[in-house]
């Protein structure tokens, strides 16, 4: 599962999602992504089933990128505890999700194929998406 090895602060505050996002919001590795729509956290494991089941159906073929990190501790006490005592240990790590970013990004396979790909990986996903393709950037000579 994806953490990071070593972090400044053991826990974190939860934060806002307001607006879209800045960065990562275009396809920039492979041929074709799947955006997010929403805001919300993806969880390590649901990024871990969003790529077993892009790299399944694509047969171990073409090359898949993650272009989400969960870098964000979730914190949780344990059941039937009572309230006080601090803050619970680290149960997850997620990644914060804005709407227009990119999560995933498959390249070297036909458009259909990655695009039933991309639909199984967005069936694991909490947030809404769509699938979107490469916009060529204009060549003026």
């Amino acid at each position: 599962m994806l953490q990071p090895k070593r972090t400044k602060y053991r826990k974190q505050h939860r934060g806002r999602m307001r607006g879209m996002a800045l960065r990562g919001s275009s396809v920039r590795f492979g041929d074709f992504g799947l955006k997010s729509l929403d805001a919300g956290w993806i969880t390590a494991r649901q990024i871990e089933a969003g790529r077993r089941a892009i790299t399944r159906h694509l047969r171990r073929g073409g090359k898949v990128w993650i272009r989400v990190f969960p870098a964000k501790p979730i914190t949780r006490k344990p059941a039937e505890t009572r309230q006080g005592g601090g803050k619970g240990p680290v149960d997850a790590w997620v990644a914060l999700v804005k709407p227009g970013r990119v999560m995933y990004e498959v390249g070297g396979v036909p458009a259909d194929l990655a695009k039933e790909a991309l639909a199984r990986a967005a069936q694991k996903m909490p947030v809404q998406t769509r699938m979107v393709s490469r916009e060529e950037p204009l060549v003026t000579a």
